[in-house]
């Protein structure tokens, strides 16, 4: 798969399949239509082409909406690799490239670009200025451009649409198990171990802080949760922390990640740490004192060892 950062970095005069969106968490409904894509491309001969944008158009058009996404760009790649595309495309979005009109977006960039020959879209999908255009508008373009359009159903789980939305909605108040069963897969975030303030270590939990490079990457409801980790190629399960630490009385504006790694005791400052959520144990608790979040943490430690033991039973 060849990775684009603008749609005037791809070159081919071949016919293209291709398809549009944001893509964010490539979540089972972004997954079926990727797998038609891929399908429809192969019959045809043709080249299988995603056409998606950073940034998101809401940070773009609505800043104020602080929206966080579920993947970075390079999760986002990485997902992308499975599935046998043969171009990704990443466009800049802009306020410029969002005043396009409907018709000035597909004659330039999808027929004249990317000599489009069939594209396959979500059913409720909306572009041009003030998404002015939709499935409808699409056909019509079709017709008068000679390319055609395949429409993709709502694909549901558990009769419920799913959608990037929805997905973050989970997150955002901790119910990882939606998360899951929506991504087809553990939701992760990945950082660089970073020096704290070792007080973890004091009361017998060492912790691994964890920077996360990309201020826009959502992260799940402040709690303690049940994880697994990748360190340096290894597994290891433990117990994470998302919170701004209110025990300590100095309550920090910005949310910290703190990991505490079963059977695990070295030096991984500045080393990568991929981390899964596997469930959320409980809220964020501001506890008398240290003692007392020891004692919690104990518990916390336990109820995750009893659900590893549970698993490899």
């Amino acid at each position: 798969m060849q990775v684009y950062k603008h749609i005037n970095q791809y070159h081919s005069k071949e016919k293209s399949v291709l398809t549009i969106g944001t893509f964010d968490g490539v979540h089972k409904g972004h997954r079926q239509i990727l797998k038609q894509l891929t399908r429809t491309a192969k019959c045809l001969k043709h080249q299988a082409i995603v056409l998606s944008f950073f940034p998101h158009p809401r940070m773009i058009l609505h800043p104020d909406s602080n929206v966080k996404l579920i993947d970075t760009v390079e999760e986002k790649i990485a997902k992308m690799k499975i599935f046998g595309i043969d171009h990704l495309i990443i466009h800049p979005f802009s306020r410029n490239f969002s005043r396009l009109t409907a018709d000035t977006f597909v004659s330039k960039y999808l027929v004249k670009k990317l000599n489009l020959s069939t594209i396959i879209i979500g059913y409720d999908h909306r572009f041009g200025i003030n998404r002015e255009a939709n499935i409808d508008t699409l056909i019509e373009f079709g017709k008068k451009y000679h390319f055609k359009v395949q429409i993709i159903s709502p694909q549901q789980v558990e009769d419920i649409s799913v959608s990037s939305t929805k997905i973050r909605k989970a997150l955002t108040t901790g119910d990882i198990k939606t998360a899951t069963a929506y991504l087809q897969k553990k939701y992760s975030v990945h950082g660089i171990v970073i020096e704290g303030d070792s007080l973890g270590r004091t009361i017998g939990f060492p912790t691994a802080n964890v920077s996360i490079l990309e201020d826009y990457k959502l992260l799940p409801q402040p709690g303690v949760y049940f994880v697994s980790c990748q360190l340096d190629q290894t597994n290891y399960y433990g117990m994470l922390n998302i919170g701004n630490r209110p025990t300590i009385n100095q309550i920090e504006e910005k949310n910290s990640i703190e990991v505490h790694l079963f059977d695990f005791n070295q030096s991984i400052y500045g080393k990568k740490l991929s981390i899964h959520f596997d469930q959320r144990i409980r809220d964020q608790i501001k506890f008398r004192g240290l003692s007392n979040l020891k004692d919690q943490l104990q518990k916390d430690k336990q109820h995750c060892l009893n659900m590893i033991n549970s698993m490899r039973s």
